[in-house]
């Protein structure tokens, strides 16, 4: 999280202040870093399918707008889901949804031929809030001067303004189309057990399912040792293992063999509400969960 957090944010302000006033700098990146999705030129440039969702081109209030909502909702929705699911997940559902999204825009202006530059986040976010309401249904959150909303009414709402009030713009609306389909496949396919996160694992330094409970070891990937450098802090996966798997205090009541059931609902309630609303008995159960 850290990380992709950091090199948004990191490019944008290099680009504000420095990139974009240098001519053959700003050429290249419009050229050979941003989604020109005309075919057969992509063809030859295939890395601006996943280039061009770390690169917020708009400079000024609305450029700094534009990275400031993707930035925000991705920690907001994200930063839970990454903590419950591992970093890995949450890394391949922000690749793959700007992929999903850069193809499926490729795909439309191979059908209507037409001129566009695509840039941003967008998608990649938009497939991480998708996935995250497919796969906790009953996530909410609150909404000012509206109150509290389940997430997959909201994702859905920004698509339908979307391709009402932004179509023909620069931010392409396939590609917030393609990257909310690329997420709720890979929400569906996840829960029909099928494993679409496993190959970046080696980009966070893991070898192992982030289900299982981790020592403490240098971050050998690169995303991890981007979060490493800035916070200095173990992997979220390794520490949420170790607040879930913490033993409880003595005075907390021991609980049963958990049921698959009871479980999904532990693990939704602290999506909804945060590992801190569990009751002892709950974090007994995970506790409980967690040994076998």
């Amino acid at each position: 999280m850290k990380a992709l957090l950091t090199i948004n944010v990191a490019v944008y302000v290099l680009w504000a202040l420095i990139l974009v006033h240098i001519p053959a700098v700003r050429a290249f990146v419009y050229n050979f870093v941003a989604l020109n999705p005309e075919v057969p030129l992509i063809l030859f440039r295939p890395w601006q399918l996943v280039s061009y969702n770390f690169i917020h081109l708009g400079v000024g209030f609305f450029g700094f707008l534009h990275l400031a909502f993707n930035m925000l909702w991705l920690y907001w929705i994200g930063k839970e889901y990454e903590e419950l699911n591992g970093s890995h997940r949450l890394l391949s559902i922000y690749l793959l949804g700007g992929l999903g999204g850069g193809l499926l825009t490729v795909l439309f202006y191979s059908l209507a031929p037409g001129s566009v530059i695509v840039h941003g986040a967008s998608a990649s976010v938009l497939a991480v809030l998708m996935a995250v309401a497919i796969t906790y249904p009953h996530k909410s959150i609150a909404l000012l001067f509206i109150g509290t909303v389940r997430l997959i009414w909201v994702v859905i709402a920004f698509l339908v303004l979307d391709l009402l009030f932004i179509a023909g713009s620069s931010t392409a609306v396939t590609a917030h189309v393609g990257g909310a389909l690329t997420g709720y496949l890979f929400a569906k396919a996840e829960a029909g057990g099928r494993d679409l996160s496993s190959w970046t694992l080696p980009l966070l330094g893991e070898r192992r399912s982030s289900r299982s409970r981790s020592k403490a070891r240098k971050p050998d990937g690169f995303f991890e040792r981007v979060g490493s450098w800035l916070g200095g802090q173990e992997p979220e996966e390794a520490r949420i293992a170790g607040r879930i798997g913490q033993a409880p205090r003595d005075n907390e009541p021991a609980a049963p063999a958990a049921k698959a059931d009871d479980i999904d609902r532990i693990l939704d309630k602290i999506s909804e509400r945060g590992y801190e609303s569990l009751t002892a008995e709950e974090k007994q159960v995970l506790y409980e969960a967690s040994k076998r």
